[in-house]
């Protein structure tokens, strides 16, 4: 029986060389010249520190300009509140969604039964399997799941005939 994946992944590398070439950014920019502003990257999430809000939203906007040139998609970053630092400092943190939660997962199920397709649904872990009786019926699920928005970006590998 025909099968293929639902995953969630973002390229961590891709992450890194966007955060990295941002920060090179941020030391040559005039309005950061003196600024005590700092950008990390901490297992799933990356931890911006800036004197205000207002430069934390620059950093966020060069960081997704960055990660949009690597090909990383934005639906992946989950934007937090800002909150107070120690020395009068801001910090933010941006998490990385990586992996099908299970309700995303349910979701994705009662869709695909919602939309009539002959095709199967099974959660793994944080991956959705989904077979079905034809190739045919399985390319329709995955164009109908490219198009709909499950805010996170999904990617499907390892289609089994």
């Amino acid at each position: 029986m025909p099968s293929f994946d639902v995953v969630s992944e973002v390229d961590m590398q891709e992450v890194d060389n966007a955060l990295h070439t941002t920060v090179k950014e941020i030391n040559t920019r005039y309005d950061f010249k003196g600024s005590k502003a700092s950008m990390e990257r901490k297992e799933k999430e990356i931890i911006l520190v800036a004197e205000d809000e207002y430069k934390l939203g620059q950093m966020i906007d060069l960081l997704s300009m960055r990660m949009v040139k690597r090909g990383v998609d934005l639906k992946a970053l989950d934007v937090g509140k800002a909150a107070s630092a120690a020395g009068g400092m801001e910090r933010q943190v941006l998490g990385l969604k990586v992996g099908l939660e299970t309700e995303v997962s349910k979701r994705m199920i009662k869709f695909l039964k919602d939309g009539k397709f002959k095709a199967q649904g099974s959660i793994q872990g944080e991956q959705l399997r989904v077979s079905g009786k034809s190739r045919d019926e399985l390319q329709a699920a995955i164009a109908a799941l490219r198009g709909h928005d499950f805010g996170l970006p999904i990617q499907f590998n390892n289609f089994r005939d």
